[in-house]
């Protein structure tokens, strides 16, 4: 198990290493982008630890690039309990977790095996080199590993996370009724954050697939059940 911690405060980077080493996680570190990077192309990490106030590098603009090309599992550290907005919008562009300064190891640890736990049972996490990565269905194209959407135009369609789980919970059981408990479930990050109503999740995913959101043709509501996936769906 190897975590990327991207942070650059040097003494954090010793204690959580340190840390980690004594539950057997190797940690390695980076300051900044550019390090980042380096450690991507050695040997892409299992999870990644990055604190969204980077020095001379906003860590949001890495978490977009990393999300534009890995699944990898990401934490996002804040250094204040008040600032809400930079949590709510790591989560919304793929962090699977945050963790708020000053926190406490055993907690950091907690988080870390809960995210990798999840993504583990996920049925869209990532399964190995067998696990089918693209998904066709009425013209439009996913690439789950790049987390990317072609409309049957060819037009790239932005997903947030909530999106594309919630996308690939459909995709994984066409034409069967899912609860909207179900669907909460597959798309839920964390409950402080993502406590809403599933069918709002709905309504914005039918709003990027559907010709008229009035009569939708591919995402259809079962009264007293919740959804269904109407569409034909191949996986590759």
């Amino acid at each position: 198990m190897r975590i990327l911690l991207v942070d650059d405060d040097p003494a954090i980077q010793k204690m959580v290493q340190g840390y980690l080493a004594n539950h057997d996680m190797r940690t390695s570190s980076a300051l900044d982008r550019r390090a980042a990077d380096l450690e991507f192309g050695a040997d892409a990490p299992d999870l990644v630890l990055l604190d969204l106030r980077l020095g001379r590098y906003d860590g949001l603009d890495l978490l977009r690039e990393i999300r534009s090309r890995s699944d990898v599992p990401v934490i996002v550290i804040t250094g204040n309990r008040r600032d809400e907005i930079d949590r709510v919008v790591g989560l919304e562009l793929g962090a699977d977790d945050y963790i708020i300064k000053p926190f406490g190891l055993r907690e950091l640890l907690a988080r870390i095996r809960a995210v990798l736990r999840r993504r583990a049972a996920a049925p869209h996490g990532r399964q190995g080199s067998d696990a089918p990565r693209l998904c066709r269905f009425g013209g439009w194209q996913l690439d789950r590993q790049l987390r990317s959407l072609l409309s049957p135009e060819g037009s790239a369609v932005p997903l947030t996370k909530g999106e594309f789980a919630l996308l690939c919970a459909f995709l994984e059981s066409p034409q069967r009724p899912l609860s909207r408990e179900h669907l909460l479930q597959a798309t839920r990050v964390h409950e402080d954050i993502f406590d809403r109503s599933i069918d709002v999740q709905v309504l914005r995913l039918r709003r990027k697939l559907e010709a008229d959101t009035n009569t939708p043709r591919i995402i259809r509501t079962e009264r007293g059940v919740g959804y269904v996936f109407t569409l034909d769906v191949d996986w590759h």
